[in-house]
This record gives C-alpha cells, structure tokens and sequence, in this order.
C-alpha cells in the first residue's frame, strides 16, 4: 500500500519541560504520515514530552510544532481535536461516567454548539467499542471497569474523534499480553486501512520493532538514532541507549530484529 510522504506533523528545534527545567532541549523531527512511529528508551529520556509537546498538551518554550504546515499553538483547539486524536498516560475519567458517555466525548470535536447525538455518531461510537473489545461494557461506569478494561475504552475514545493522526502514551499499559497483540493489531489496521498516521510510545521494544515502520530511540532528551527497525535496534544501539547488552535476531515469521537480553543470570 502506498503511504503519503509529506509529513504531517513535525517538531522543529523544541524546547519543552516542567517548572522551567528543560527535558528536550532544540529537537527536530518530522512524522511519516500514514505511518506507525514508534518513540522508545529508558525512563525520564524525553518521550512523554515529546508526545505531549507534538499534542500540544504541553507547551513548547522555544521552537515550533507544526500540524499540516500550521503552528499548532495558533490553531483553535476544536480544528486541533479534529486532526489528533490522542491518549495520554493514566488519563482520568469523571467520577460514575459510562463507557458509552465516555467514548461519546470523542465525538464532541465533530458537533457544533448544543448539537445533539446523532445516529451517526451511534454508529461511529459502535465502532470504536466493537474495535477494542469493549462494546459489552458501554453501560458500565469506567470507574468500576478493570485497569485492562480502561485502557481499552480510553483507545475507543479516541478511535471516535475519527482523526488522521493519533497520538498514544503507552497504549497497552495493564493489558495481558493477549490485549495488548490485539490493540497494536488494531493499531496497525487503522494505519494500513485507513492510512492513519500513529505515533505512540512504548517501553517495549520487540512490539515496537514488530509493528512500527520508524523508530526514534531517545536519550537523555536527545534523539539518538531514527530510522527503520533493522536501522535502529542494532545491538549497539541497545547498548547505548538502554545500557544494557543484548542479542538481536531476526523474527522468525516477520524478519524484523527481536530483542534478548544478556543479564548476570544469563547463560553462554
């Protein structure tokens, strides 16, 4: 399938943190559209702030990100909900709301003022919950659902805002691993399918290699290396990023580089 190659969303010389002190300091990067990007590395590298800062959750004290060529700063925040769909870590939901409501806020973006529901957004709303798993649950309060539960009906929230690009902090954190192959599944059938661009962090690295097209491996706040699987999840690239020695070795199905890793306990 053949993918646009202009990219959609990129970041140029950003500089953003918390209480003034600077997490990624003069970073660049474009966004493949109609791509899955992968951001990996090691805890406090920089990843969760780029995303926010790409989301515009998080604002930038110097440089630019640009959604379509425009300053997402100077774009209204509706117009912005309309291209990115994004799931933050832990998001909170409001105390006793269903998932049905929940997942209906996704389609706020969509309505002009004092819109009611209507039966296409029942229709788009069906969609998402039957996509994740979740369509038995729409009259359950979130509150009372499982950590796995949440996470999947958050993913559903944002399949409604029917967005090109979507934006992900750790999609399947609290998921078995049966759940998390079926939303990365997901993932990638709305990009090939649906030609959504989807950038998403993730502490997992054979997952990452196994279903993103491009991985940007982050260090202390710096990009060390961009590019394809087979590019960047080299064993010394391993090493520099994570400190941590390793054996990659090609998937036996897929070809892409798996991960193993040599700890004291590990054997010749």
């Amino acid at each position: 399938m053949s993918h646009p190659a202009a990219p959609g969303l990129a970041a140029r010389s950003i500089s953003a943190g918390y209480e003034r002190k600077p997490v990624i300091d003069g970073l660049s990067l474009e966004i493949a559209t109609g791509r899955i990007t992968a951001l990996v590395g090691p805890n406090a590298c920089g990843k969760s702030t780029l995303l926010k800062s790409l989301a515009r959750l998080l604002p930038v004290a110097a440089g630019a990100v640009l959604l379509d060529g425009d300053d997402i700063h100077a774009l209204p925040t509706r117009e912005v909900a309309r291209r990115l769909g994004i799931l933050p870590q832990s998001p909170i939901a409001p105390e006793s709301i269903t998932v049905g409501d929940l997942v209906w806020r996704g389609r706020h973006p969509h309505q002009r003022f004092g819109q009611r529901r209507t039966a296409s957004d029942d229709e788009v709303i069906a969609r998402a919950l039957t996509a994740t798993g979740t369509a038995e649950l729409i009259g359950r309060p979130v509150d009372q659902l499982s950590g796995g539960q949440r996470q999947r009906v958050w993913i559903a929230l944002a399949l409604a805002q029917e967005t090109p690009t979507l934006l992900l902090d750790e999609p399947t954190t609290y998921l078995d691993i049966a759940h998390q192959i079926e939303v990365m599944d997901l993932l990638a059938d709305l990009n090939e399918q649906a030609s959504k661009t989807i950038v998403l962090v993730s502490h997992d690295l054979n997952q990452a290699a196994l279903y993103a097209s491009t991985i940007v491996a982050m260090r202390d706040g710096r990009i060390v290396r961009q590019g394809t699987p087979e590019e960047v999840l080299t064993e010394q690239t391993v090493r520099e990023v994570f400190g941590l020695d390793c054996l990659v070795v090609p998937h036996p199905r897929s070809g892409r580089p798996q991960i193993f890793p040599l700890g004291r306990r590990t054997t010749a």
